[in-house]
């Protein structure tokens, strides 16, 4: 029998999952990383991507958007959004891309000559759009 840890997904919807786990695989802002039992504690903010969750019975995924992951004596999820894989369709895929390109959009006409915030804006939406092709969509391309 495999060592697990506490782990813990939530959005402000909803918690998604509370289980024994064997490892999460996290799409942090700075690359994917795999927590499992005596991880080093750490905390890094989400991308949009897929988190993968092994657990003892088989693997989980679900679509975040975005927010923060905790790694200590338990691994904690808090996502702007999550939603369980399979109830992602190319519609439901489609409205994710649009309200990053409305974001992108929205950065664009607020911070004109500012770089930072159109730059994470866009880094966003390429993210998004990345999604698609991870779970087997057509991915959206929205114009930058």
């Amino acid at each position: 029998m495999a060592e697990t840890i506490q782990f813990d997904l939530v959005s402000p919807e909803r918690s998604l999952m509370s289980a024994q786990v064997v490892s999460v695989i996290i799409p942090g802002a700075d690359g994917d990383l795999t927590a499992m039992p005596n991880h080093a504690p750490l905390i890094t903010t989400l991308r949009p991507g897929v988190l993968r969750v092994e657990t003892e019975k088989g693997t989980e995924e679900f679509v975040v958007t975005g927010g923060f992951a905790e790694i200590g004596e338990s691994i904690s999820v808090l996502a702007e959004r999550a939603l369980p894989r399979g109830d992602v369709d190319q519609a439901a895929y489609e409205a994710l891309v649009d309200e990053a390109h409305e974001a992108y959009g929205k950065a664009k006409e607020t911070f004109k000559n500012e770089p930072g915030p159109v730059d994470d804006a866009a880094k966003l939406l390429s993210d998004m759009v990345a999604v698609g092709t991870h779970i087997g969509l057509s991915p959206k391309q929205p114009s930058l």
